[in-house]
């Protein structure tokens, strides 16, 4: 793995800018209005990346639409984190044939983790020859070069070199909503634990001057923004690869003290590197959401070891006593893994004991899912699938009853919420530790912050009425 990470120059990308225009006056010679098409599958920090591609089509004269069907681009922004999430690409890119034998002209990209495993890239480049492009997390800011070269050139490009990572100021940006806004803190990862693919993918660890991050920031609560979740791979890493003298904890002060009437949220948190000094900053400003996203992966020290997590049951435990302790109205979730190689069945009921004496409002549970290259994949597993199924349904059927019970105890209480949107002929919003709320209301609301009484409650939602 190339280890050295790069600054994206200004020169560098006005190179990227012009091509831009180049395409843009491509389409113009062509008396056409080129649409485009970006479909994302995983995580929050790839909405982010495709945020930033829908960016750069617009800026070259695209217009983007919701379906794949007649578009003139189509882009699939990948997740390489579990199997099941590549054979559901694998099956949606061969369904693009079909797409392109409509529509000639259509070019197609498969962009984001997926592209930074060269199995992938070799099986594209034998098996999907109607992929016109490849390009991985650290040429997305070289995006419309790719995409003129395809144009111009009509030949497959791949841009697939392992990089540890760029970092790329002042690429436009297309936001899903002006309501709520997702920004990248830092990209990459450190921790390499052994069931994840994260680092060979997405590089090391590189962290967003602060100054860049707060300007971005105040931009959007400008723009109306009522929520930013701040994100990164650990975002308590932050801050210890720049010269600058600044934490996590220190970032989450500095956008806290911009005016303004917001919400900040962020993911994810390592608990190797989470502490009292983030939980105390939390807990003493109004603007930072008492809601804490802290996946412990398994509640068993010898598993944790084993996944290279850096910390153990107890350590886990510690942490959240304390942030229960100076946020007693804390919303609390978690992921964990089910099946880790090796994993007993007494080690499963430490996992299940752990989530027993935490109560997490919500958690995001999976089944080891091997990952080629990882050291994981390659670790003995003698636990049955059938075995790994019944622990699986075991760990969501008390799950899903905490998570009842919790939410039951909402009934009757007004809370401060985010009114984001609509469901059929009901509003929706968020209470601040981003529980769904349901509820009767006139539609202006939608944008703005209500006191809504909860009158109800299931294991996912909630209903209730203005208060």
């Amino acid at each position: 793995m190339n280890t050295k990470t790069s600054v994206i120059s200004q020169q560098e990308l006005d190179i990227q800018l012009e091509y831009c225009d180049k395409i843009s006056y491509y389409w113009r010679q062509r008396d056409c209005v080129p649409s485009a098409y970006v479909e994302t599958y995983g995580c929050q920090q790839n909405e982010a990346d495709s945020e930033r591609i829908r960016g750069l089509l617009s800026q070259c004269g695209y217009i983007i639409t919701d379906r794949a069907e007649g578009a003139d681009v189509v882009v699939m922004n990948t997740c390489a984190i579990r199997e099941h999430a590549e054979q559901r690409v694998f099956g949606n890119l061969g369904a693009l044939t079909h797409t392109k034998r409509r529509h000639p002209r259509q070019k197609i990209f498969l962009c984001g983790c997926m592209a930074g495993q060269e199995a992938v890239v070799d099986r594209i480049k034998k098996s999907f020859p109607h992929v016109d492009g490849v390009f991985n997390t650290h040429h997305l800011w070289q995006f419309p070069e790719i995409l003129h070269r395809v144009l111009t050139l009509g030949k497959r490009t791949f841009f697939v070199e392992d990089e540890a990572g760029s970092i790329a100021e002042g690429l436009p940006q297309l936001r899903d909503s002006s309501l709520k806004a997702w920004v990248s803190i830092m990209y990459g990862c450190n921790n390499f634990c052994t069931y994840c693919i994260v680092p060979y993918v997405r590089g090391r660890e590189r962290s967003r001057k602060s100054d860049d991050i707060l300007k971005e920031c105040q931009d959007v609560i400008a723009q109306g923004a009522k929520e930013i979740t701040l994100l990164g791979q650990n975002v308590n890493s932050y801050g210890k690869d720049l010269e600058e003298n600044i934490d996590f904890s220190d970032l989450l002060q500095k956008i806290a003290e911009i005016p303004g009437d917001f919400l900040i949220r962020f993911m994810t948190s390592h608990p190797r590197d989470a502490g009292k000094k983030l939980f105390d900053t939390m807990a003493a400003n109004p603007k930072i959401a008492k809601q804490l996203h802290l996946p412990f992966q398994s509640g068993s020290s010898r598993v944790l070891k084993a996944m290279n997590r850096h910390y153990d049951r107890e350590k886990y435990l510690e942490l959240v006593s304390y942030a229960k302790s100076v946020m007693p109205e804390l919303v609390l979730t978690s992921d964990v893994i089910v099946g880790f190689p090796g994993e007993t069945e007494d080690e499963f009921e430490e996992t299940i004991s752990l989530i027993e004496k935490v109560r997490y409002d919500a958690l995001f549970t999976f089944i080891f899912s091997p990952r080629g290259g990882t050291p994981a994949a390659s670790m003995i597993d003698p636990t049955p699938k059938e075995e790994k199924n019944r622990r699986f349904d075991r760990l969501c059927q008390v799950q899903n009853a905490i998570s009842e019970e919790i939410h039951k105890e909402y009934i009757g209480k007004a809370l401060r919420c985010l009114v984001d949107g609509t469901d059929a002929d009901l509003l929706t919003a968020r209470t601040e530790g981003g529980r769904l709320v349901r509820f009767p209301g006139n539609r202006e609301l939608v944008g703005s912050f209500a006191l809504i009484r909860i009158t109800g409650a299931t294991t996912w939602s909630l209903t209730g009425e203005l208060a």
